[in-house]
């Protein structure tokens, strides 16, 4: 065997190992992020049903809620650390054992203490949420490697594990507390969270962005700053926030739409499910078929198909097209999604895009929340208003991001 033979079998050898390294990774990140993702979006309905169940009142719920929801806002700011560490892995672990940790003892202390120290635990189980979501996500393009195609693919496990957290979460609460209690399904979801936190340990180790360098990270306000002035992240944070906004609609839409279709008030979870398997269906097709292309081009093709599923679903007027209305609905926002993570991903500043990462997320929490409330007001005008507004912002959105993104090119070519 010549010297040649023997150098081309080691690159060969060199090359499957770190394509089963990011594999094995890969496996290791899915199992992690939807466990913690599960716990996350479990844990507001098993909060809720833990005080209504013990005779609290729905006011003492809604606020309890609001305590491991609202702190999702901070994502930018507890991001930061996440950019500052040596070793990522260490910041996002100590956050899902924080979060299970607090959560375990807010849900075993609760009536035994005053309701503001359950507040306060629910709260910081609420910061450490946004690590749960986006400050894993952020750590992906660092496992599977640099190429595009396989970065696309893998964003697509990512929307389904968000996908499988909102999904399972709420499920396996109603689940666990038919079968048992409330407060053994919180504590399942707690547990999860522990696990994720070894999850996470075993990822594969990747160097800190800053190289050493902690005084050139960016702070949460001049990040926002730069996300504001870079026209591809300024037109990725109003398309996801629009989008956020008008989907959300969808739940309370289903309801309302009950009585349009001749159908019984419970039958409105059909609906939602087929949004969630849609949103599912949508994160398989990115694994099988990754998205090519400029995600920012993508983004706004994508956005349309957001509208065209919104129309489908304020159009129809007999059940089982209301059901594929919201299931293709639920495939496109999927779509839409992935393309957004792209972006977050091929355009932020390496050394801030776990910052950039959580404004995003943020700013679409926040959409989303003002969406439902918006929509909760709006359906009783007419079911259908909410909807056909979504699809009018969106339009205008994509309209207005399509003549940015063409005047800045006009721009460049002139310079």
């Amino acid at each position: 065997m010549n010297h040649r033979t023997t150098e081309t079998g080691a690159n060969a050898a060199s090359v499957s190992t770190s394509t089963g390294s990011r594999r094995g990774g890969l496996v290791r990140y899915v199992v992690a992020a939807a466990l913690a993702r599960t716990a996350d979006g479990g844990a507001v309905v098993a909060v809720i049903l833990l005080v209504t169940s013990s005779g609290g009142s729905g006011t003492l719920a809604g606020a309890l809620g609001a305590c491991i929801t609202a702190p999702h806002l901070l994502g930018p700011f507890v991001a930061r650390p996440l950019d500052l560490a040596r070793d990522g892995r260490k910041v996002i672990a100590s956050a899902c054992l924080l979060y299970a940790a607090v959560l375990t003892t807010g849900v075993l202390t609760y009536a035994r203490v005053p309701a503001l120290v359950t507040a306060l635990l629910l709260a910081v189980a609420g910061t450490c949420g946004p690590l749960l979501t986006g400050g894993i996500s952020s750590r992906l393009p660092a496992i599977v490697g640099p190429r595009t195609r396989t970065q696309r693919r893998a964003q697509g496990w990512d929307v389904a594990t968000y996908g499988i957290g909102g999904t399972v979460g709420p499920s396996l609460v109603a689940a666990l507390s038919g079968w048992a209690s409330p407060s053994a399904a919180a504590l399942a979801l707690a547990g999860g969270a522990g696990v994720a936190a070894g999850c996470v340990l075993l990822l594969p180790y990747a160097p800190a962005a800053h190289g050493g360098d902690k005084a050139g990270i960016l702070k949460p306000g001049p990040t926002l700053a730069l996300v504001a002035r870079t026209g591809r992240l300024r037109r990725t944070v109003y398309l996801t926030m629009i989008v956020a906004l008008s989907v959300a609609a969808l739940p309370i839409t289903a309801v309302h739409m009950t009585t349009t279709l001749g159908i019984d008030t419970s039958t409105a979870a059909v609906l939602t499910a087929a949004y969630g398997l849609g949103n599912l269906a949508g994160s398989a097709v990115v694994m099988v078929f990754p998205l090519s292309g400029d995600p920012d081009r993508l983004m706004r093709r994508l956005a349309l198909g957001v509208v065209v599923g919104l129309g489908m679903v304020a159009v129809s007027r007999v059940f089982p097209l209301s059901v594929a209305a919201y299931g293709l609905t639920g495939v496109l926002n999927a779509l839409f999604f992935a393309a957004t993570l792209a972006a977050r991903t091929e355009y932020a500043p390496v050394g801030v895009r776990a910052q950039v990462f959580m404004w995003v997320a943020a700013l679409k929490i926040t959409s989303g929340s003002a969406g439902t409330a918006l929509a909760g007001s709006l359906t009783g005008l007419d079911v259908r208003l909410p909807l056909l507004l979504g699809a009018a912002g969106i339009s205008a959105a994509v309209l207005t991001a399509t003549l940015e993104n063409r005047a800045a090119k006009s721009l460049a070519g002139a310079q």
